[in-house]
């Protein structure tokens, strides 16, 4: 199973996986411009990893890997998670929804336009939320 998840975790790359993870970035390095943005930067690197290899990986809410709310699942989070999708979340999710619109096109690409929404999901409010290999599970 791990062969499969690397095969298509190098196609996923080359496939446009390369460009969301970039613009994930992207969005990080201009979040820590200011002391407010660091902890959206910070989400936008830890999820733009998962946009570069997404399949075998899944974001879950820190609140039930962790037992308890912290200042991302809690109230300010809400905010912060509001916060993003008004300056950033919208058009990564524009961009996340774009692929995989051209990937459902054809049969072969089914699997990356799921990954794809999966991500443009992950877009609406990714502050709180972890990424956690599936084996861990």
């Amino acid at each position: 199973m791990s062969v499969l998840r690397l095969i298509f975790n190098i196609l996923w790359f080359v496939m446009g996986g390369f460009i969301m993870g970039v613009l994930w970035w992207l969005a990080g390095i201009i979040s820590f411009v200011s002391i407010i943005g660091i902890p959206f930067g910070r989400s936008c690197f830890v999820i733009g990893e998962m946009a570069f290899w997404p399949f075998g990986q899944d974001a879950v809410n820190r609140r039930y890997i962790n037992r308890y709310d912290d200042i991302g699942t809690g109230g300010l989070g809400i905010l912060g998670n509001i916060i993003w999708f008004l300056c950033f979340g919208v058009w990564l999710a524009l961009g996340h929804i774009g692929h995989a619109i051209v990937c459902f096109v054809s049969i072969i690409g089914i699997p990356f336009g799921i990954q794809h929404l999966k991500l443009a999901l992950l877009t609406l409010a990714p502050i709180g939320k972890t990424v956690i290999s599936r084996q861990t599970v």
